[in-house]
C-alpha cells in the first residue's frame, strides 16, 4: 500500500456552539510533503468532569496534490482520550475523492512532536 508522509500546519479558531461542555472549531490546514495542498473543516469536542478525559470529531476536504495527482478528498477524524490514553482514526470519507483522486481509500495517521504536525497516509488509488 502507498504511503505518503510530510508534515501540516494548522490554525484553530473557536466558533459558536449553543450545546453546553460542547467546544466548535474551524480547521485551516496546510499539507507540505507527499501531499501538498490545503484543507478547511470543522471539529466539535467536549471534555468531560474527569481530568484527561474526552472526545471529538472532525470532518476536513482537502484540495492538493497526492504525488501528482490532483484532486479534492475529505477526511472523518473520530478521537478519544480515555484518563490520558489517547485513539485517534482519520479515515477518507468513501466516494469523497475527485478528479485524478477519484477512487481514493485509506487512512493517515496524525503524529504531535511538540508543535510540529506529521502525517503518514496509506491509501489506495485504483
Amino acid at each position: 500500500m502507498p504511503r505518503a508522509t510530510g508534515t501540516f500546519e494548522v490554525k484553530l479558531a473557536p466558533q459558536s456552539s449553543d450545546a453546553p461542555g460542547l467546544g466548535r472549531l474551524s480547521l485551516d490546514k496546510h499539507f507540505s510533503g507527499d501531499l501538498t495542498g490545503t484543507s478547511k473543516g470543522e471539529m466539535l469536542a467536549i471534555r468531560t468532569p474527569v481530568q484527561n478525559s474526552a472526545g471529538y470529531v472532525a470532518m476536513e476536504t482537502i484540495t492538493g496534490t497526492l504525488e501528482g495527482r490532483v484532486g479534492t478528498f475529505s477526511l472523518m477524524h473520530t478521537g478519544v482520550m480515555n484518563r490520558g490514553a489517547p485513539t485517534l482514526n482519520v479515515n477518507v470519507v468513501p466516494d469523497s475523492g475527485s478528479e485524478e483522486l477519484t477512487g481514493l481509500s485509506g487512512s493517515m495517521l496524525i503524529i504531535v512532536e511538540g508543535k510540529e504536525h506529521k502525517y503518514e497516509f496509506e491509501y489506495t488509488l485504483p
